[in-house]
């Protein structure tokens, strides 16, 4: 059987239908899953098992037999612990049939067959009593639910279900419980991930704004996700800390969970004075009640120096953008408050008076409401945002734009045409690919009082007519590139396909900036990523190699192996070959029809 399959185009953007093997989903997540990162956590694993051995103690001291529920077995590791450790029977659930397929046979080779039960369900459709799932209620819950944001995976509504359902009253679970911390900082870098700061050009007299961000943007909550980063990777001149670290918020997963909206406000006193812009915040887990068995996610800064602070890829830390910038005293009480549903979190600063704080207004999990979240992503902020990035621009448009210029702009959400027309092209285009990016263009372009002297075209590159130009010839052809449907540097090189199909429409003198782009390739050797992809082979003393098969097959059978984006200043790495420039893209000429390849001898 076969399954039809969307996918953009990188070279010309438009979706495409493609027939793929019906486990063709299956393949692709299990490639870029986090399995191997996980199992590769030697901290993680081992605070587990710690943490299973003295739960199925406690259970054993009281006269008790210890019956297991793992909720997202994975492998089947922790259930293969929990028997290690003297429990009885192991209730293990995977709603992830090739990964549920793949425990039960790592269960078996490990010869725990007898003690463990794999079953294939979402745990909220299992079933309890003499022809259910499980036998009777389990004493000892044991999950791994969690994400960087502790809650994204949908921990609390699984929990609220188990133990209504599932686990007896006063159970042990490992982990025991959860606590959620928070750092107020000020970070003109993060804040700039976040939010569009003015453009400033050097003008007779001093600095000149020449862009400036719409009130829908300025006042927008931004995106609604968490930004999770190696908080570990990034320098402390990059932030300014102004609170100490507090604690916002724990779950005892040994009692009833509620996944019900909920708030929690914290009183801080502002270490210094500042402008609160970000709130990092991380998680750890006790997977003990004593609390002597602790994992934590908490960065460099914030552990003592004799630590060995575990790198791990699966769990990082969080920043969470405040709706508004807003300044603080040091000595002036101001109120935190963390607000959470049952899958997220995001935070507001109050002011209180007198010190006293202020109760904590329930609001919606914040949603963009300016569209520019929703075409930008938050490196694309980052871009827009960097002034020496504008300046190179700039310059180079200075060179090339000429009084007559008729100038068009091929990029998504592009600022380059606002660019053009300061520096005095007689008539600037902008060709906008979307509905969002042209309605957004719009905005910013009214805000500035452009929207008569830029003209947007929402259509294909191959779909112009000579009326779109209003029967002009573009002599200048500009682009950052960025295009939303990229998901990798080079698929960017749209641009040339955009080009190419615009050629009618060019002048035959015509400047394209840029003029041209160059492919380059290094081999590095990463000192944690590769963790991501190795084989684990033996964890803890089991064996899972079976799921280093499972996920070596779906890796070959992913189409050529394609190359994954990853954020490379988040994760060091050394050079071990020079650089090697693969392939040259001359963007004054059409894409040519045969193919381009290019051979150096190593």
């Amino acid at each position: 059987m076969k399954v039809f399959c969307g996918r953009a185009n990188p070279t010309t953007g438009a979706v495409e239908w493609l027939e793929e093997d019906e486990n063709y989903d299956y393949h692709q997540e299990i490639a870029r899953s986090c399995y191997a990162d996980m199992l590769n956590d030697k901290d993680r694993n081992a605070k587990y098992f710690q943490g299973i051995r003295a739960a199925v103690g406690r259970v054993k001291e009281r006269g008790e037999k210890a019956i297991i529920l793992d909720i997202g077995t994975g492998t089947g590791l922790l259930s293969m612990m929990a028997v290690t450790a003297g429990a009885d029977f192991c209730y293990a659930v995977e709603v992830f049939k090739p990964m549920a397929e793949t425990a039960v046979k790592i269960v078996e080779k490990n010869g725990f067959s007898e003690k463990i039960k794999i079953i294939n369900k979402h745990s909220t459709e299992v079933t309890v009593g003499p022809d259910g799932d499980m036998q009777c209620r389990a004493n000892i819950l044991i999950t791994e639910l969690f994400d960087t944001e502790l809650i994204g995976e949908g921990a609390l509504p699984s929990y609220e279900h188990a133990h209504k359902f599932l686990v007896q009253e006063g159970c042990e679970a490992v982990p025991h419980r959860a606590t959620v911390y928070a750092q107020l900082v000020q970070s003109r870098r993060m804040w700039s991930w976040n939010k569009l700061f003015p453009i400033h050009v050097q003008a007779e007299g001093g600095e000149k704004v020449i862009v400036v961000s719409p009130p829908e943007m300025e006042n927008c909550p931004g995106a609604p996700s968490v930004y999770d980063i190696q908080l570990n990777q990034v320098p402390q001149s990059d932030f300014v800390v102004l609170s100490d670290v507090v604690t916002m918020f724990s779950v005892d997963f040994s009692k009833p969970v509620s996944r019900a909206s909920t708030s929690f406000t914290v009183q801080l006193e502002p270490v210094q004075s500042g402008t609160a812009q970000v709130v990092l915040s991380w998680w750890d887990i006790d997977m003990d009640p004593d609390g002597s068995i602790k994992c934590t996610m908490a960065p460099y800064w914030v552990q003592s120096a004799s630590e060995d602070i575990p790198w791990r890829d699966h769990w990082m830390q969080c920043v969470y953008f405040l709706p508004n910038e807003a300044p603080v005293l040091q000595g002036q009480s101001v109120c935190l408050t963390a607000f959470r549903d049952d899958y997220s979190v995001w935070y507001k600063l109050q002011k209180g008076r007198n010190g006293e704080a202020k109760a904590a207004v329930p609001i919606e999990s914040p949603v963009c409401r300016c569209q520019a979240h929703l075409l930008w992503n938050r490196p694309r902020f980052g871009e827009l945002n960097d002034r020496n990035r504008t300046t190179q621009y700039l310059e180079a448009l200075q060179k090339v734009l000429k009084p007559s210029s008729v100038c068009l702009s091929i990029s998504d959400g592009s600022l380059l045409p606002a660019l053009a027309h300061h520096l005095g092209a007689e008539k600037v285009f902008t060709l906008e690919s979307s509905a969002i990016s042209h309605s957004l263009m719009q905005k910013i372009f009214t805000a500035n009082h452009l929207e008569d002297k830029i003209k947007i075209i929402e259509k294909n590159p191959e779909l112009f007519t000579p009326s779109d130009l209003e029967d002009r010839k573009v002599s200048l052809l500009i682009g950052e590139p960025f295009f939303s449907t990229s998901l990798l540097p080079w698929h960017n090189l749209y641009f040339w396909y955009a080009r190419t199909a615009l050629a009618g429409h060019l002048t035959s003198d015509v400047t394209v900036l840029p003029q041209s782009a160059s492919l380059h390739m290094m081999i590095v050797e990463f000192k944690d990523l590769w963790r991501i992809r190795s084989p684990c082979g033996s964890c803890e003393g089991f064996d899972v190699s079976i799921m280093d098969e499972m996920i070596k097959k779906s890796l070959d059978f992913r189409e050529s192996r394609e190359a994954e984006p990853h954020p490379l200043w988040e994760y060091p790495c050394r050079s071990i070959s020079d650089p090697l420039e693969v392939l040259t893209f001359n963007f004054q000429q059409t894409v040519p029809r045969n193919t381009q390849f290019k051979k150096k001898a190593s």
